[in-house]
């Protein structure tokens, strides 16, 4: 029998492995940004709220889920059945030969860590070190960085240049000629950085927060 608490319960989680909060997964998928918030999960009579059916079809659909995901969710809390993935931490990331053309892990030097199976088999997680991009991450946060997932507009992003640096920003702009990147400390202006200089950029799916 399924549970209100348990269907919200997995919206939350559905969020949460895309690194979002619940009013950023319904602001993706086209929906009022309060759509899921707690205070719409019941009425001011203490009558139950059940999500609709075309809202639980948008988010699946904004975050590339299935159906049969979501129902993991709700049974387990998993989404997928787990799996191991490459982590490595971020400083590490910076060196030569971790990676492929593409933004995959390639190369020794990965160790690996136990994460509900994502779609994109070539996911991996970078472990936060220091404090440079607090209050956002924070020292030993790990992040989960799909390489296969599309980007948006306001997703959180890694990027490596063609120099060797590894930049992890807020996605502000991206066009046939360059990307727009802001620091996720401070109030720093967004980097822009033409995409010939750019080897390649991946979308972060999942934190430990």
């Amino acid at each position: 029998m399924l549970k209100h608490a348990d269907i919200w319960a997995a919206i939350d989680r559905l969020a949460k492995l895309n690194g979002l909060s619940a009013s950023g997964l319904a602001r993706r998928s086209g929906l009022d940004p309060t759509t899921f918030n707690p205070s719409k999960r019941q009425s001011s009579d203490g009558k139950l709220r059940w999500p609709s059916t075309e809202s639980i079809s948008k988010i699946l659909d904004a975050t590339g889920s299935s159906m049969a995901a979501f129902v993991r969710l709700i049974d387990d809390g998993s989404g997928l059945p787990a799996r191991r993935i490459p982590i490595v931490s971020r400083a590490q990331a910076a060196a030569n030969g971790l990676f492929d053309e593409a933004g995959r892990p390639a190369g020794k030097g990965w160790d690996e860590v136990d994460f509900p199976n994502l779609s994109d088999p070539t996911a991996y997680a970078l472990e936060i070190a220091g404090t440079d991009m607090a209050p956002i991450y924070r020292d030993g946060d790990v992040i989960v960085v799909s390489p296969a997932a599309g980007l948006r507009r306001g997703d959180r992003v890694v990027a490596r240049t063609v120099g060797g640096d590894l930049l992890v920003g807020e996605l502000v702009r991206i066009s046939a000629n360059r990307i727009d990147l802001k620091p996720l400390s401070g109030d720093q202006e967004p980097q822009s950085l033409k995409l010939s200089d750019v080897a390649w950029k991946a979308r972060i799916v999942w934190s430990s927060q």
